[in-house]
């Protein structure tokens, strides 16, 4: 019988990649983004494309409804879309750490709480949250979106420990830095947000610059659409998944460590 996956944030990057991978592995995948014209290609490629936006509950629920009155289930959902509001916390409008909650967290929470009760029916369903190794490690300038990781752990844990008796499982996917626009935009939106004549100014051209030489650790979009496809279907789901041992390294050391991370961070950031 054929598998069907909602997966949100197919535009580009990861969300595209695990699109097209799902879909080579024989789901039938729908999904969508709020940039409709980006998804042209993956329509023409038989993924069930339409326009979405996460905070809105009724984009969301009309995405939902659809899957199931044309599948009549539902057992994978990737909880992909997101995007990083980078900034000093000091700077950052609060308007602006609200939609970096409303996206990386409430909109994974609105499109899970319309999917559950068809999974329910089921018996059965898998939901897999995008997080990201910046729920553990982290960096000057992403307070608000290492925060909103953060939680969509804790949340993550909590709901697999609600729904595992209906037979659902709730996993956490958390990539490391991969090769795609994710930091361009994260550090173009840092930018937007420094008040002028910044104390902060200095700060933001060295993480740019840390963030630009990690390079040891980075993952192509379609490296992470394996990972999401092993987290979506494993027989025996794991909590947390990695695209590398280096990504589950560091965060081990944070987690575990947390003076000798900051340290380590400390003196990277000296000797840029």
């Amino acid at each position: 019988m054929k598998k069907v996956a909602i997966i949100t944030g197919i535009s580009s990057g990861m969300g595209k990649a695990a699109a097209l991978y799902f879909k080579e592995q024989g789901f039938e995948v729908y999904g969508g983004a709020r940039r409709i014209e980006r998804l042209t290609d993956l329509k023409e490629q038989g993924i069930h494309t339409q326009s979405l936006d996460v905070t809105d509950a009724i984009s969301v629920r009309a995405l939902v409804d659809r899957t199931i009155s044309e599948q009549g289930q539902i057992d994978v959902l990737v909880n992909n879309a997101g995007y990083g509001e980078f900034g000093p916390i000091e700077e950052v409008p609060i308007e602006n750490a609200k939609k970096q909650f409303d996206v990386n967290v409430f909109g994974a929470a609105q499109i899970t709480k319309y999917v559950l009760p068809q999974m329910r029916q089921q018996g059965s369903g898998r939901i897999v949250n995008i997080s990201s190794v910046g729920s553990n490690i982290y960096s000057p300038l992403g307070g608000w979106y290492y925060t909103t990781k953060a939680s969509l752990n804790m949340w993550s844990d909590v709901l697999d420990q609600e729904v595992k008796q209906f037979g659902i499982r709730s996993v956490i996917v958390q990539p490391g830095l991969t090769k795609s626009e994710w930091s361009k935009i994260a550090f173009e939106n840092a930018k937007k947000n420094l008040v002028e004549n910044s104390p902060y100014e200095n700060m933001l051209d060295k993480t740019e610059e840390l963030f630009s030489k990690i390079t040891f650790s980075e993952a192509t979009a379609e490296d992470l659409a394996k990972v999401f496809y092993r987290a979506a279907t494993d027989i025996k789901p794991k909590r947390r998944y990695y695209h590398s041992i280096v990504d589950h390294g560091m965060v081990l050391v944070a987690r575990t460590m947390p003076n000798t991370y900051r340290a380590v961070l400390s003196k990277m950031m000296k000797g840029i």
